[in-house]
């Protein structure tokens, strides 16, 4: 799949994940604002957000896209949860993110429907 650029403000969250720097972050997909979205990348203008289904596979255990993409979105909720001071939010971000992967979940998941792997830049960063 080509990269697909998206650009948007709000909350991202930034978490160290086994040596990447990774941020997470929602969006909705109409204008309920639910968050369904479920966005997660690498902080790293090298990647491509392969390295997080690599660790889904080889640190989680999951064989199958839908397994994979739970555990990618645990990791991203658990950091979102518990912030470490030498990461947390940054708040009303505008963010560009360049997707990669987007995979439909068979059902909802921490209040995603959909999750989206790439890297992810920002003014600053």
């Amino acid at each position: 799949m080509p990269l697909t650029e998206l650009t948007a403000t709000g909350r991202v969250t930034l978490f160290p994940l086994e040596g990447l720097s990774v941020a997470y972050t929602t969006q909705s997909s109409d204008k309920r604002c639910l968050g369904d979205i479920g966005l997660v990348a690498v902080v790293d203008e090298h990647s491509d957000g392969e390295e997080l289904w690599n660790l889904a596979r080889d640190l989680g255990g999951r064989n199958n896209g839908q397994e994979q993409a739970r555990w990618i979105l645990t990791q991203a909720g658990r950091a979102r949860v518990v912030t470490s001071s030498a990461y947390g939010d940054l708040a009303d971000v505008t963010w560009t993110a360049y997707v990669r992967r987007q995979l439909e979940l068979d059902a909802l998941y921490a209040n995603h429907e959909v999750l989206m792997t790439g890297r992810i830049t920002w003014a600053g960063d």
